[in-house]
């Protein structure tokens, strides 16, 4: 039978420059999905901050003929996104 004491096992505290593995180098990431809008070059990945947006919304910030369409919506980079939000910003605000 094991011999029990009344004593607890001290922990021992990990360095913090132990925790941390090698570093990794960051991968730089590439994007996939062009911008919808025509005059942009960026692109509109998930991982990169692109967003979707409808097409009723387009119209109404690029006009008719100004982007392409994938799938119903209408695919932007993070900077036409920001430029589309700072133009609509007004129009839909629910907080009063």
């Amino acid at each position: 039978m094991a011999h029990r004491t009344g004593r607890t096992q001290r922990k021992v505290r990990i360095p913090s420059s132990a925790k941390k593995k090698a570093k990794k180098e960051k991968v730089e990431k590439v994007g996939e999905i062009p911008c919808g809008v025509k005059s942009c070059d960026g692109f509109s990945d998930k991982h990169m901050g692109g967003r979707s947006l409808s097409q009723e919304n387009g119209v109404e910030m690029w006009g008719e003929g100004g982007f392409t369409v994938r799938k119903n919506r209408l695919r932007v980079c993070k900077s036409c996104y920001k430029a589309w939000k700072k133009e609509n910003k007004d129009d839909t605000s629910s907080h009063y």
